[in-house]
């Protein structure tokens, strides 16, 4: 079963996906769309790096409303300062030391971060692990540092890099 259905979830997916864009069940909407949910996981399987390993999904529940609240509150922090700022703006770039490895954890990151209105996740500096982040306006680097390291990636350490058996 896994050879014809590598990722059963992204399968069920697309095909739940592919009826939505449709707004129809009639049976050949259900066939293509069933074609499509075989078809495209195992055409991209070769380009997934590793498989992922997800475990701790309270941590993931808990992670996305986090990750929800700093976007609304960065957006209007954002906003606040491009109506009424008046030029007081610090836009500097940080170096924040990562000890999350794990490629999906990462990508993970980056989209929370590059979501986030005020940021922009610049590179992952060569010969080190570190970020190199641009905030849009920074009054305190210590915060950012804690803030990605307790907050973001943390959890993404739980949620990716668990123990190989």
């Amino acid at each position: 079963m896994k050879r014809w259905l590598p990722s059963p979830l992204l399968s069920a997916f697309l095909l739940l996906l592919w009826l939505m864009l449709n707004q129809s069940i009639e049976p050949a909407h259900l066939l293509l769309g069933a074609v499509l949910a075989i078809a495209v996981p195992l055409l991209v399987a070769p380009l997934r790096p590793t498989p992922v390993r997800i475990s701790r999904p309270l941590t993931i529940v808990r992670l996305t409303v986090y990750a929800l609240i700093e976007v609304l509150r960065s957006c209007f922090n954002v906003c606040t300062l491009i109506v009424f700022g008046r030029g007081r703006l610090n836009s500097q770039f940080i170096r924040i030391p990562l000890d999350l490895r794990d490629p999906h954890g990462l990508a993970v990151l980056a989209c929370i971060i590059n979501s986030t209105p005020g940021t922009v996740w610049v590179e992952i500096i060569p010969g080190s692990h570190d970020l190199a982040l641009h905030v849009f306006d920074l009054h305190d680097a210590e915060w950012w540092v804690n803030m990605i390291k307790t907050r973001l990636e943390k959890p993404l350490i739980d949620i990716f890099e668990q123990e190989k058996p």
